[in-house]
Order: C-alpha cells, then sequence, then structure tokens
C-alpha cells in the first residue's frame, strides 16, 4: 500500500533566509499528525509547500503521486479567513455557495458532522470563533477528502472548544478514514488526540509516533530549557513568551 505522504529534502527560502531545510518523513496510514515547533519554525510553510502553494525544493508525493493530480482530494483549512462580517450571509448559504458536484452531501449533513447543523440559519458574521472554525471545516470536507490540513485551527478558541474540535478531528479520522495534518500551539492537545508528530525548528527535529516522540527533552529543543512537560497529566508549559505568542494567535508558522 502506497504510503499517504512522502516528504522528500524539503527546502523552503524566502529572500535568501531559510524557513525549511532537507526535511524528509513519510506518513504511512491514516493518522492525525500534529505539527509543532515555535514561532518561526516553517509549520504553516510546511503545510503551503506541501500543497504547492510557496516555491520549494525537494519531493512531496500524496499516494504515489505528485501533489497537482491530488488537489480535487485534499481539504485545507488556513490561519486567518479574511471576509465581512456584515455580508448578510448564512452559515447554510456560505457552505452551499462552494458545492460544486451533484454527488454532494447535503448541506445540512456536513454541517451536522462538525456540530453546527443548528446554527445553519445564523449569519456568518455573528459566529463565534470556535463556531466559525468548525463552519470553515464543513467547508474542507464538503467534497470528502482523504488529507485535510488544518492551519492551527484551534486558535482563539477557549479550551473547552478547543477540546471539543480535537474531538470532532478524531471522529472524522476514525469514522471516515480522512488523513489529518495539522500545525498545533496545543501540547497537551496534541499529546491525547494525534497518532504521530513532526517537530520542526526549521530543520526537522523529531518525528514519529506522539506518546512516544514528545517527550520533555524533544520539547526543551524546540521551546527551551524552560519548557516542561508531564507525561502523565498530559500537560505542557512553554515558555512564557512562546506561550504569549500561542495564545494569541499571531505567530507566523
Amino acid at each position: 500500500m502506497a504510503p499517504v505522504l512522502e516528504v522528500k529534502d524539503l527546502s523552503v527560502r524566502f529572500a535568501g533566509v531559510a524557513a525549511l531545510e532537507h526535511v524528509s518523513f513519510t506518513i504511512e496510514k491514516e493518522a492525525i499528525i500534529a505539527v509543532i515547533g515555535p514561532n518561526g519554525s516553517g509549520k504553516t510553510t510546511l503545510l503551503k509547500a506541501i500543497l504547492g502553494l510557496v516555491p520549494c525544493q525537494g519531493q512531496v508525493r500524496l499516494y504515489s503521486r505528485p501533489v497537482r493530480q491530488m488537489l480535487p482530494q485534499l481539504g485545507y483549512v488556513p490561519q486567518h479567513f479574511a471576509f465581512d462580517s456584515t455580508f448578510p450571509l448564512t452559515v447554510e448559504e456560505f457552505i452551499a455557495l462552494t458545492c460544486r458536484t451533484p454527488e454532494r452531501l447535503p448541506v445540512h449533513g456536513i454541517l451536522a458532522e462538525v456540530g453546527m447543523n443548528a446554527f445553519k440559519g445564523k449569519l456568518i458574521g455573528e459566529l463565534s470563533g470556535g463556531q466559525l472554525q468548525r463552519v470553515l471545516l464543513a467547508h474542507a470536507l464538503l467534497h470528502r477528502p482523504r488529507i485535510l490540513f488544518l492551519d492551527e485551527a484551534t486558535s482563539g478558541i477557549d479550551i473547552e472548544g478547543q477540546g471539543d474540535f480535537y474531538a470532532t478531528i478524531q471522529r472524522l479520522n476514525r469514522e471516515h478514514g480522512v488523513t489529518v495534518m495539522m500545525v498545533s500551539h496545543e501540547i497537551s492537545m496534541v499529546y491525547r488526540f494525534t497518532d504521530r508528530i513532526i517537530c520542526l525548528n526549521r530543520d526537522l527535529i523529531s518525528h514519529g509516533e506522539t506518546r512516544s516522540t514528545l517527550t520533555a527533552e524533544v520539547l526543551k529543543k524546540l521551546y527551551g530549557e524552560n519548557a516542561g512537560f508531564t507525561v502523565h497529566g498530559h500537560e505542557a508549559v512553554l515558555p512564557r513568551s512562546e506561550a504569549a505568542r500561542a495564545g494569541s494567535g499571531r505567530g507566523h508558522g
């Protein structure tokens, strides 16, 4: 069986400055994969390079095919979604606007998948941050992608909302076999809900199964000596400056 994702010697440079250097890894089967690292470590750049959204060197293959051949089977939720919050567009109308095939699932069905069917008549501009992220997730799932890419999709959502969102992602993976690659700052959520982890700081620090790879030593390599992690309690403590930037959602990946 072909690997889900193969990344070989991937490098990205902006104005001569390295954003990613010689990153290689393989995802062998459907899983939830977290990409973690300090701000500026290349997390968002990695997702964009895989999707072909930024120039890069190296090779990326999805199910042994070039990415451009797989685009209809990919879903993507970006870190920031800019829109006119005063525009009178309901959730249901927003989702329906992007339906492109007659075989699509009914809008209410895809909204129910992410727990937003009760809000289908609500205006997009009136949604909370967590509700909007669920609508964007529904949008990304509309055409049943095989792989879903999420760039800090829980930024700005409270702890309870984060847990609900991660649980939804886990259910989609388990019930529908959707591979999910997500950039995240929520280390404790990553430990609880993901299968594999990719640790970046412009180059690849570590990757593998989450429970065996996400150790205190790896976190210190990523975030410095002030990072703490308690395995049994699933609690992570980032350095104060890093945690503040993560919480603000202003990091550039």
